[in-house]
């Protein structure tokens, strides 16, 4: 045995090992998504003859009655869509400054950030964007009825839901933040004093009747009449921002996905306002020069490249991308190969790049201007990759009475200064300033990869900053590592995101000893708990597709 084939075996001895979760393959559709419940409706549509679109609409509703921290109606979303003829769009169904918002809604007197105003609480949400969404792309591309998509979650909803330990414990971490913002609701809390345990019912009788309305009116059971009566009266009733005329007025987008290459793959991404699209665009294009595959996902030199390519990336989205409704986006010029290649070539592996001196990259003729996902493939291989969310987990915290769900808090998503951190500690630049009816620039990344002009991979995740490095990774893990759709999303992550200057690490991703290797060379590293929540589906050589759901979380595949 030689020296490479015998180091070649111990990089790839991670993949060998057995998941958390099993490896389960279908041959005529799947569906995963981050609850049980929602990928059991979205795959009982499938077997129905709803089309992928169908199962979409179906899912994102169930997941707004049992995901209540990120599934929505009060929040937004991205699609990217791939049909089986290999046609491609993109829905952006984001949502949008309210028109009395303003550049400096969230300083002082003093140009100071109001600590936890864009975070939390009625100041914080911006116009839903979830219930258009759901109506454009089934109107355009769905099968079967609204109605038979919408019964399920009016039904769990009304039935109530059987709680899983993920669930109930995020329901009590939450509830003296949902009474402080919510004085005399009593929604998503469980009798006075106690605790939500795994196997409760959680019944959402309002939330049901909010969705009943949908159901029979579609997208007008949402934007006009009683329920949002009871969004402009929550609005009023604590001085927020969001008028009857900025419901009347939403509406989704349609828009170009951005195409790239890395090797002989195709990467279909969502475009500004997500920055998700540009910036795996640009990770791919800046590490396809590099021997991955034959180091390994362990090796010190695989991990600098990635993290060199993050920090590069993520240096250019916060000087340059915002909606493109207001601000011109250079995309053809950030997804170019050349220009990836000038971004590494001061990539140096004895010595770690320091952020304070890497900075965005300049284009002639342009100045600076807790999220879910579920991926689904139907029998005729039409492909769907949402992400979708409240930002972050249970959005601003605050419901609206009578209605029963959540709204979001978006409009953190903003650059609230230019120069200043958001919540995720993202750094965001004029092009990303609060402006009336603008779309708050995002990090969702669903995505779409092709193999010789054929299906491969339907991919995406939750996880704020980190969706786009954790999209990254699943991607490599996949195409160069070798790992099936199981391994290639429990594997164990990491992140860099230019600033602050530090590499946050799940457990087990690095050990000591290459901590300490890597450290010598100027890298700092940051424990986390878990980053992400990743949900694949991978078709296989035979035409099987494969899922892999995140064991970090309630993930479920659901296939037949």
């Amino acid at each position: 045995m030689t020296k490479y084939f015998f180091l070649l075996l111990l990089s790839f001895s991670a993949f060998t090992q057995s998941t958390k979760k099993p490896v389960i393959e279908g041959k005529q559709g799947m569906v995963v998504s981050t609850h049980p419940a929602a990928s059991e409706i979205g795959l009982a549509i499938l077997k129905k003859g709803g089309n992928a679109i169908d199962a979409a609409v179906a899912v994102n509703f169930a997941l707004a009655v049992c995901h209540p921290s990120a599934g929505n109606i009060g929040g937004g979303g991205f699609l990217v869509y791939r049909d089986k003829e290999g046609n491609v769009k993109a829905l952006d169904y984001r949502e949008k400054a309210p028109a009395a918002a303003s550049r400096d809604m969230y300083l002082d007197t003093e140009g100071k950030i109001i600590p936890g105003k864009s975070m939390t609480g009625i100041f914080s949400v911006g116009v839903p964007g979830t219930v258009a969404g759901m109506q454009e792309m089934h109107d355009k591309l769905g099968r079967l009825p609204w109605a038979v998509l919408l019964q399920p979650a009016v039904e769990l909803a009304r039935v109530g839901l059987v709680l899983t330990e993920k669930e109930a414990r995020g329901l009590n971490r939450l509830r003296a933040e949902f009474i402080k913002e919510n004085p005399g609701k009593n929604y998503l809390l469980s009798e006075e004093g106690k605790e939500w345990k795994v196997g409760d019912l959680l019944i959402q009788s309002d939330l049901a009747n909010t969705l009943e309305l949908i159901l029979k009116k579609k997208a007008k059971g949402f934007y006009t009449g009683q329920t949002a009566d009871f969004i402009v009266k929550e609005m009023n009733g604590q001085h927020g921002l969001i008028t009857k005329q900025d419901l009347k007025n939403y509406q989704a987008v349609w828009r170009t996905p951005i195409k790239s290459k890395y090797k002989n793959y195709q990467i279909i991404g969502m475009p500004p306002p997500s920055s998700g699209g540009v910036a795996l665009a640009q990770l791919l294009q800046m590490v396809a020069p590099y021997s991955l595959h034959k180091w390994g996902p362990t090796s010190d030199s695989t991990i600098q490249v990635m993290v060199e390519a993050e920090r590069r990336v993520y240096a250019d989205r916060s000087n340059w991308l915002g909606d493109p409704d207001f601000v011109k986006v250079p995309v053809n010029e950030l997804i170019d190969s050349a220009y990836s290649a000038s971004r590494m070539a001061s990539m140096n592996f004895t010595q770690a790049t320091k952020s304070a001196d890497i900075q965005a990259g300049a284009f002639p003729g342009y100045e600076s201007p807790e999220t879910t996902h579920y991926s689904i493939v139907d029998k005729e291989g039409n492909a769907v990759s949402i992400t979708t969310t409240l930002n972050n987990s249970y959005g601003s915290k605050v419901f609206v009475g009578g209605a029963g769900f959540l709204l979001n808090d978006e409009m953190d998503d903003f650059s609230a200064k230019a120069g200043a951190p958001n919540l995720y500690g993202l750094i965001g630049s004029k092009a990303n300033e609060i402006q009336p009816n603008k779309r708050m620039l995002s990090s969702m990344t669903p995505t779409i990869v092709e193999e010789d002009g054929q299906l491969k991979m339907v991919v995406g995740t939750p996880g704020g900053s980190t969706i786009i490095t954790s999209v990254f990774q699943v991607v490599l893990n996949t195409l160069e590592m070798g790992m099936n759709m199981q391994q290639a999303v429990e594997y164990p992550r990491f992140h860099h995101q230019w600033m602050p200057e530090k590499i946050t690490a799940e457990p087990k991703r690095f050990s000591e000893e290459q901590q300490i290797r890597l450290q010598e060379k100027g890298y700092t590293f940051a424990p986390v708990s878990a980053i992400g929540l990743v949900e694949g589906i991978l078709v296989l050589p035979n035409g099987n597709l494969q899922g892999g759901a995140d064991s970090r979380g309630d993930d479920t595949v659901s296939a037949y």
